[in-house]
């Protein structure tokens, strides 16, 4: 324990020196800059960024890497919280409840408790890498595509379940998410499937741009047709940051998420989508009846709170099984990964012997950089708010240009805005007669990837569906799928009785 602390001092005198802290701010600001803008994610941006690997020594360019990649974890917050655009896939749960408190007056205390929440999680989640970064990854590499699967499944039926108020309807939601997902060329067999001879649709459907379709465009179309002449209920605010009673309704939320995306950012099963969306429904679950109320119509705080923190929890811990077994889990984590190949570094069980004063320094900037965002984002909510002051009329006609020119540059195709605008006629539909929206995007991101998980686990069990029930991690995650379906129907006919 001694010899961590030691390396951990270290690391902080190699991280602050003048240099290092200027490539951190940077990082975190650019980062920040980033996660506003939808479909520029730090995926993109650090692979732009890679050729300055040439140019600058490794622990500079790693810290910088790092702080673009947790800045634009907390820059997607912003734009959720007061535009309903999610600027990044982990903070689409984010518009969920974020979007509705600033529709209600209190925007500050979402964006505030996003911040606060992401600091907090972000510091236990570098602690619990600091302190047991390699026997997580142990751990994590003894899953197989059971797991995996029986994981991706519990997401599905938990989101399913407890987004909207009726299950059919998120279930409906879910399979056309999932269908979605299915477009585009087989990841495994390099089958073609349900293009239509539609070229565009090879490389299948981009999260972002689903995302961006159904959220943002949706929220400007639904208003101006439904909603057009009603005042604008934007433009009310009644305090910047959080009072006593959303402090103590926030920490819990906080701690709860922070518990469930660490272990998520450890293992290779969909990013910080998982755990924002599980988070979410395990809020929703244990909030007071007078809070759940609050649920889908005038914002809850710990639905804004307990994703957030999870979100960064995830993101942090993608660094123990990068830096601890060299398996990214996340894109920009498999892009850092070439960044440390581009200087000779190989990453693996070996690189804290070898290149220990990088390893430290880089999980001592993640302390750095979480109060360097803090610093830099508590300050401008205030400022941030402002933009709800804006008359309803430009401000969603600001959101249509923002989302098209997001669109438009992921991949420079006229195809993806009419893709866009398609999904946010759907989108409208679906709000229109209460099918909730975030189960399509779970679909989407999961679908794919619980396939693929499927097929490696029946190939290990040579066809058998036993292999599910042979394993014991992966029996006890369908008996929890089992639970979430089944449990509040006999609590509900229980109740009647």
């Amino acid at each position: 324990m001694w010899d961590i602390w030691n390396q951990l001092l270290g690391g902080f005198a190699t991280a602050a020196t003048p240099v290092n802290l200027m490539w951190a701010f940077i990082g975190c600001a650019l980062g920040t800059a980033i996660g506003v803008l939808p479909g520029l994610g730090p995926a993109v941006t650090v692979a732009m960024l890679l050729p300055i690997t040439s140019q600058v020594e490794p622990t500079a360019s790693m810290i910088f890497f790092a702080g673009i990649y947790y800045g634009a974890m907390y820059g997607g917050s912003t734009t959720s919280i007061l535009l309903n655009t999610p600027g990044e896939t982990g903070t689409m749960v984010t518009a969920l409840e974020g979007f509705k408190m600033a529709k209600n007056g209190r925007a500050g205390a979402a964006l505030a408790t996003s911040a606060i929440g992401s600091f907090v999680a972000g510091t236990i989640a570098t602690v619990l890498v600091t302190l047991f970064a390699p026997i997580l990854a142990t751990f994590a590499v003894k899953l197989g595509p059971p797991e995996y699967f029986c994981l991706m499944l519990l997401a599905f039926t938990t989101v399913s379940a407890v987004l909207g108020d009726s299950t059919l309807r998120g279930l409906t939601a879910l399979f056309l998410g999932l269908a979605l997902g299915l477009v585009g060329m087989d990841q495994i067999s390099g089958q073609v499937r349900y293009t239509g001879g539609v070229m565009e649709f090879m490389d299948g459907i981009e999260v972002v741009l689903v995302a961006v379709g159904l959220f943002a465009v949706t929220e400007a179309l639904y208003n101006a047709l439904y909603e057009g002449k009603s005042v604008s209920s934007l433009n009310t605010l009644n305090r910047v940051h959080m009072d006593k009673t959303q402090w103590r309704r926030s920490w819990p939320a906080w701690l709860r998420g922070t518990a469930l995306g660490f272990p998520f950012g450890c293992i290779p099963a969909g990013g910080s989508e998982i755990p924002t969306f599980l988070s979410y429904a395990t809020e929703k679950k244990l909030a007071s009846p007078d809070h759940q109320q609050e649920f889908g119509t005038t914002g809850a705080i710990e639905g804004v709170a307990g994703p957030e923190a999870a979100n960064n929890s995830a993101v942090t811990a993608t660094l123990v099984p990068l830096l601890t077994l060299g398996i990214p889990t996340s894109v920009t984590a498999a892009i850092l990964l070439s960044a440390l190949q581009n200087y000779g570094i190989q990453a693996g069980p070996q690189l804290f012997q070898t290149s220990s004063t990088l390893v430290w320094a880089l999980i001592a900037s993640l302390y750095i950089g979480n109060v360097m965002l803090l610093v830099l984002n508590l300050p401008l909510v205030g400022l941030w708010v402002k933009l709800l002051n804006i008359p309803k009329a430009p401000l969603y006609a600001g959101i249509l240009i923002f989302a098209t020119v997001g669109v438009y540059g992921m991949r420079q195709s006229s195809f993806d805005l009419y893709l866009m605008l398609g999904l946010a006629l759907v989108g409208v539909l679906m709000r229109r007669y209460d099918f909730p929206t975030a189960p399509v995007i779970v679909g989407l991101i999961l679908g794919p990837l619980a396939e693929a998980q499927l097929r490696n686990a029946l190939s290990i069990g040579e066809g058998s569906w036993r292999v599910f029930i042979d394993r014991p991690m992966s029996l006890t995650l369908l008996i929890i799928v089992a639970l979430v379906l089944v449990a509040p129907r006999l609590l509900a006919r229980h109740r009647r009785a």
